[in-house]
């Protein structure tokens, strides 16, 4: 494994044997200095939130660089040092809502974020909010927030671009309503 770029995110090119015994060669991102691929997955870094307020799902629609359009996605950030998970979702939330967590419903396991492209893991959280809208974000962000029914979310569903995360999110939102249970 040979790192080929350092940034925000590191690029690493792992030279491997495919099963016809032939040298490959294939390249990830991380956002963490690895220095084997033994450290590949290792760590979460960052969060992704499922919130929800009277029965409403709580969608961004954000400006995104990398496909240079507007999609519906969920609050979410990276963990900063030394910061627990529970810190990092209220941080998240209310800086890209202004939004608070009254309660949380679950925090699941990590998952990987994009397992073809990246080790990044992250986990996703279900909570209630409550409080008003207000925009914390910096000034390179773009992000307006709002409440949507199940009936709203069906529609933006037909017609509007989403992140997986937040489509999957909201196919079983507009199918089954908010996950409310008492787990956490």
């Amino acid at each position: 494994m040979e790192k080929v770029r350092d940034g925000f995110l590191k690029n690493y090119e792992l030279t491997y044997e495919n099963k016809a015994g032939r040298e490959k060669k294939f390249e990830i991102v991380s956002h963490r200095d690895l220095k084997g691929p033994e450290e590949l997955g290792g760590s979460v870094s960052g969060v992704s939130i499922v919130a929800f307020h009277e029965g409403k799902l709580l969608l961004l629609k954000e400006f995104r660089m990398g496909v240079n359009r507007e999609v519906y996605n969920l609050c979410a950030g990276m963990i900063e040092p030394g910061e627990t998970i529970e810190d990092c979702i209220r941080r998240e939330l209310y800086e890209e809502t202004g939004l608070k967590v009254r309660r949380f419903i679950r925090i699941l396991r990590p998952s990987f974020a994009a397992v073809a492209l990246s080790d990044i893991r992250n986990r996703i959280a279900y909570v209630e909010a409550e409080g008003e809208f207000s925009d914390h974000t910096s000034e390179n962000e773009s992000i307006r927030a709002a409440f949507y029914t199940r009936q709203e979310v069906e529609g933006l569903l037909e017609t509007e671009d989403f992140s997986s995360r937040a489509q999957a999110v909201a196919y079983a939102f507009s199918v089954s309503g908010p996950v409310c249970d008492e787990r956490y």
